[in-house]
Formats: C-alpha cells, sequence, structure tokens
C-alpha cells in the first residue's frame, strides 16, 4: 500500500489554526503520512512545521493566476488537500479545479464578523468554500449550522483540541513567580488576556472594567499579551486615564503567564475554541469569558460568562472572584474537569485521518 499523501494549505493563519495545523502535521507525520504544509513563509517561522517532519512551500496570501497555479501544482500530487480557514479553502477549491480529482477537506476554525459590503463578499467566499469541498469540518455547532446554510454537502463538528502544557508541576511554579515579579504583580492580584489587539476582541470593554477596579485594595494589575492595529490606541487610553493595565506585547511565555494569574480574560465578540480558554481551564486558572459562539459549548459551567461589551458585569463578576478565593477555587477545580472531557490531541488527529481513510482514493490507485 502507498503512502498516504495529504497537503495541509494555510492562509493567513489564525494562532488556533495555526497551532492544529503543526499538531496534525506531527501526528500524521508520525503515522507514517507524507504531510506538505502550504503557507506563507512567516507562518514557519513561527511554527516550524519542518520540525514536524513535514514538508513545506511557501505560499502567498494571493489568489492570482501565478499564486493558484503554483498551489495546484502541489495540489495535484496528493490524496487529499486540507485546507484551514475561509481564504485558504477558497484558492484550494481555485487549485484542484472543477475536476476534483483530489478531495478537498475545509476545516472552519473561526468566522467573519464583517457587516456591509465586506460582509456580503464574506458570505460568497463562504459559499464557493463549502461548495467545494467534500466535507466540511467545523469547530464549534454553530459553524457546522453555518456551513449547511452557505450549502455543505457534509458538514461535521470537529472540536479542535490545542495541544496541552508539557512540563513539571515545580517548574511551572517557579515560572510563575518569575513571570508576576517581571509584570510587577507579587503583592497584587494579575488578571490576564491574550489575543490580538483588534477591535473585536473586546479589549475597550475590559478597559472600562479596569478604571472600575483602580477602586480596589489592592488594584489588580491587567496583563493584555499580543500585537495588533489597535495597539496604539489603547496605550494612549491607558495612559490618559492612567488605568491599571499593561500592554506586553507578543509573548513566547504565555502558559507561564497564565498560570501565574489570578483570573484570565475573554471579552471577545465571538470566539470557536478559544486556546486562551483551552490553556486557561487545563492550569486550572478562573476563566471570565463572554457568552459568545463556541465559548459555551467549550467551557460548560467551568467559567464565568458574561455578556459582550457589558463593562458592568465583566467588572462585577471578576471583582466578585478576586474577593471570593472559594469561589475561584471552585472554577480551578471545574475548569480541569472541563478540560479533561476534550478530545486529546491523539485523538483529534486519529479522527481527522479517519475522513481522509473516507475520501481519499485506495492507496495503491491513481485518483480517478
Amino acid at each position: 500500500m502507498t503512502q498516504l499523501r495529504t497537503v495541509q494549505v494555510l492562509g493567513g493563519g489564525s494562532a488556533g489554526s495555526s497551532a492544529h495545523v503543526r499538531s496534525l502535521a506531527g501526528g500524521l507525520v508520525a503515522r507514517g503520512v507524507r504531510v506538505t504544509v502550504c503557507a506563507p513563509a512567516s507562518l514557519e517561522h513561527d511554527y516550524d512545521f519542518l520540525g514536524t517532519g513535514a514538508h513545506f512551500v511557501p505560499m502567498p496570501l494571493r489568489s492570482d493566476p501565478a499564486a493558484v497555479g503554483a498551489l495546484r501544482a502541489v495540489c495535484a500530487g496528493a490524496d487529499v488537500v486540507h485546507a484551514h480557514g475561509l481564504n485558504a479553502a477558497v484558492r484550494a477549491g481555485l487549485a484542484i479545479g472543477r475536476q476534483r480529482r483530489v478531495p478537498l477537506v475545509v476545516t472552519w476554525h473561526t468566522r467573519s464578523l464583517a457587516d456591509g459590503a465586506k460582509g456580503r463578499m464574506v458570505r460568497l467566499m463562504e459559499r464557493r468554500a463549502v461548495r467545494s469541498a467534500a466535507v466540511v469540518l467545523a469547530t464549534s455547532s454553530e459553524l457546522v449550522d453555518r456551513a449547511r446554510e452557505r450549502g455543505a454537502r457534509d458538514a461535521r463538528l470537529s472540536p479542535v483540541t490545542a495541544p496541552g502544557p508539557v512540563g513539571h508541576a515545580a517548574a511551572y511554579e517557579r515560572a510563575e513567580h518569575k513571570a508576576r515579579a517581571e509584570l510587577g504583580a507579587v503583592d497584587r492580584p494579575l488578571v490576564m488576556a491574550v489575543g490580538r489587539l483588534e477591535p473585536d476582541r473586546g479589549y475597550a470593554t475590559l478597559l472600562d472594567a479596569a478604571r472600575d477596579w483602580c477602586g480596589l485594595d489592592p488594584v489588580p494589575l491587567v496583563a493584555i499579551a499580543g500585537e495588533g492595529r489597535e495597539r496604539a490606541a489603547l496605550q494612549r487610553r491607558i495612559e490618559a486615564e492612567g488605568l491599571p493595565v499593561r500592554l506586553i506585547g507578543r509573548r513566547e511565555d504565555i502558559t507561564d503567564l497564565l498560570a501565574a494569574a489570578d483570573i484570565a480574560v475573554l471579552p471577545s465578540r465571538w470566539e470557536s475554541r478559544s486556546l486562551l480558554a483551552q490553556e486557561a481551564l487545563r492550569l486550572g486558572v478562573p476563566l471570565v469569558a463572554t457568552r459568545v459562539g463556541g465559548v459555551p459549548e467549550l467551557v460548560g459551567d467551568a467559567a464565568a460568562l458574561v455578556p459582550y461589551a457589558d463593562p458592568a458585569a465583566l467588572s462585577t463578576t471578576v471583582t466578585g472572584l478576586l474577593a471570593d478565593p472559594s469561589a475561584r477555587h471552585r472554577l480551578s477545580a471545574a475548569g480541569r474537569a472541563q478540560a479533561a472531557t476534550w478530545p486529546t490531541e491523539d485523538e483529534t488527529i486519529a479522527q481527522i485521518l479517519s475522513v481522509y481513510d473516507e475520501f481519499a482514493p485506495p492507496r495503491g490507485t491513481a485518483p480517478a
């Protein structure tokens, strides 16, 4: 039997989809699958797909004939092409073409929140993407419904589990002390948020809540890890209002920072299977998150959920948890228990491999 050959196609690559592709590539290679990752060169630098044993072909984000032709040449030798995200799915569909000799698997990790003309364009792209796919794997039930509404022939729930933290408890404890000292939160509560500094991530609401926390004793420190186009505006507001908030930029030690936090906050307008939520619950860090998208499905009763863009609810919920160690302890235990119900990394890879086996031509034969 010949070796199964897959091409993994990434577009801009959110943190969740890129981490998933790296995990998937390593797991598939370990199971004897030949994996080629096509993505912008910057993602190879950040995620080291080559380090998993996969092949890597840099691909631009463009959908012009030259870029589509280059992707077509890579996909021509595959048994299955797996596109991650909307842009990657559209480009992969164009590359495979109408003959569909190679099955296209699409994973939807997230969705666009665009309105107006851009929103209409996104809906057209979504229809094109799902109708070109043999199967759409969606990371939340809401996305499964959306794929079906757009005309998917086959849409299935496929919860993507991010790789768990690896390390010894004592090492994490040392890292926590170091992180708190670096941030200046040794003798005060630490509230941690992680994600790109973009309008839909809800950081304006978090700053509103942080203004209320100025009256607490001691005043909590809010640390936000991430970069993005809203950084300058957020920093100006922090300085103008004297808010107890630090923008700490992009970090490689997110696990250590989260483990050091008293509370993690996810104030986004929409999320599917948030990496922050997954990591916080695994670490037993109490999580306050917005009741949006796939968040309730992901966390169950193991997080405190608040409405999006409601600074009073966010402020009150965090203040209550900071004042109640027993409530934080209950959320911590519930978070670890909820995380234990998620598919393991191995189970996630095995489930996707079973999808490949369902749609790929039998090994030893040429695609029809």
